[in-house]
């Protein structure tokens, strides 16, 4: 059954993160150079704090904007905060319910408080495709 198949077996755990120190140019530069779209940020003990996203970014952009003041700031001033987690024994229906319920492309594994990785629609995807050609053999 595909509720026996754990996020912990199909997450991400190499990320790209931030810290909230880190300058907004920063991860605009991230975001333009590297396929993702989002990426947890954390604290220096590892904690998941906030999730940034290239929309943030571009919440950001228009704020500096809007005030004429040039592009700057930090992650941590544009980051969301309410960030929906999973725990590496939730099992993969469970979050594939997360992902239609909630429109998300990802969400923050974590343990404890402290990011262990993350999981993608993708990631539930090639879970899926693993059971059912495991399933046909």
């Amino acid at each position: 059954m595909l509720q026996s198949v754990k996020v912990t077996d199909y997450m991400t755990r190499q990320l790209i993160t931030f810290y909230a120190d880190t300058p907004l140019f920063q991860a605009i530069k991230v975001f333009s150079e590297h396929p993702v779209s989002g990426a947890p940020v954390v604290d220096e003990a590892g904690y998941l704090v906030g999730v940034m996203s290239e929309v943030d970014c571009l919440r950001g952009i228009l704020n500096k904007t809007y005030h004429k003041e040039e592009v700057g700031g930090t992650v941590g001033e544009f980051m969301t905060t309410k960030v929906d987690t999973v725990d590496g024994n939730t099992d993969i229906i469970a979050v594939a319910e997360q992902f239609i319920q909630r429109g998300r492309r990802r969400i923050p594994v974590v343990e404890e408080g402290k990011l262990i990785g993350q999981v993608s629609r993708k990631d539930i995807l090639r879970a899926v495709h693993d059971f059912i050609c495991k399933e046909r053999h």
